[in-house]
């Protein structure tokens, strides 16, 4: 199975679309008793995708004065200490959870959201023409960076990474991560009976994992086919501005009304289900990300359009503000003061005021 029906699936069971799982030669979804679910191996109610690295997580050099060990590959990276090793374990772990799905409550929602949402954007940007390369490279280091503090990581693990070209690579020692992630599932792989204590999956299984895990760290590394959000009748304009970018530039800069068009359409269509919502608040955040990072005044033309139905203009800016904290970092990287937008905070609700007031 590609790594897109895979996410359809994701989706499917995310947003409760009640659609038939496609078949899986390795991995299908299982439902927890708190209403999450995993990725299990096949055939397997014992062993998940994310778990099976649990017991091989390296020991926390920190609590130790001196410590007396090696990384398991040290052989390979004479470069990496027990230190690094453990920070490239953390984002092994990320980069895996990125397909399980959580309960959702008022405390993570939002991180939630923005994970899943900068794991989309990372695939697309590869393909994204309108854009210069600069504008490229910023909007990778923004989104990897939310990909990673939404999860959450630690401090050490949130600034340890960075692009050379489409490279994810571990700054300090300049190891590719899919150099290291591919060498890490084949020693696993090769010592399996070493590690018999630690290990509770097959040889075939940790195979299944490693080519999981390089299309994730590919997909985020945008050198893999595009991700798309799946069909669903009615909802082909916001599908059609949310899987490809350079549509969603494109429609902006020949007429910006017809993107707000879009918006409007969907907010007078009182036909509504859970993955009609997501798609809505992931092109909401597109003009957020590919917009108003680079031109927060044009705000005032959304404003504008909309101010004959303020309920609807209401509903856009607080979603746009309060559905993630892309906008706060926008706003503090451009010092934009939003006081200076009174049109704006004309439409702000309680917990708009709160946080940007």
């Amino acid at each position: 199975m590609t790594l897109e029906l895979l996410y359809h699936e994701y989706i499917n069971i995310k947003c409760n679309r009640g659609l038939q799982p496609v078949p899986n030669d390795s991995f299908e979804y299982g439902l927890l008793e708190d209403d999450s679910a995993e990725l299990f191996f096949v055939d397997r109610e014992d062993a998940t995708f994310i778990d099976w690295v649990n017991e091989l997580q390296p020991r926390d050099a920190h609590y130790v004065n001196h410590p007396d060990w090696k990384p398991v590959l040290s052989a390979d990276f004479e470069q990496l200490d027990v230190y690094d090793e453990l920070i490239l374990y953390y984002l092994l772990y990320t980069i895996n959870q990125t397909m399980s799905i959580v309960k959702i409550d008022f405390y993570n929602a939002m991180n939630d959201f923005m994970k899943n949402y900068c794991f989309f954007q990372l695939s697309q940007l590869a393909d994204a023409r309108a854009l210069s390369n600069e504008q490229k490279h910023q909007l990778r280091d923004f989104f990897f960076f939310f990909y990673l503090y939404a999860h959450p990581v630690n401090e050490e693990t949130l600034y340890g990474f960075s692009f050379s070209g489409q490279d994810l690579v571990h700054t300090k020692t300049n190891i590719l991560m899919e150099h290291y992630y591919s060498l890490y599932h084949d020693y696993y792989s090769e010592n399996i009976e070493k590690h018999q204590d630690q290990l509770f999956i097959a040889l075939h299984e940790i195979q299944a994992s490693k080519t999981l895990t390089l299309e994730l760290l590919r997909a985020i590394e945008g050198k893999s086919p595009k991700l798309t959000m799946p069909p669903e009748d009615g909802l082909e304009n916001i599908r059609r501005l949310i899987n490809n970018v350079d549509e969603f530039l494109h429609m902006h800069s020949e007429k910006k009304t017809a993107l707000f068009d879009v918006m409007r359409d969907f907010l007078s269509n009182k036909c509504t289900n859970p993955y009609r919502e997501h798609c809505f608040s992931i092109l909401l955040q597109n003009y957020v990300c590919y917009i108003l990072y680079f031109d927060f005044d044009d705000i005032h033309d959304l404003v504008e359009f909309f101010k004959d139905t303020p309920l609807w203009c209401e509903c856009i800016i607080n979603k746009m503000f309060t559905d993630s904290i892309f906008m706060q970092k926008i706003m503090r990287q451009n010092h934009i003061d939003i006081r200076q937008y009174q049109n704006v905070i004309a439409h702000f609700n309680e917990d708009a005021h709160r946080i940007y007031l």
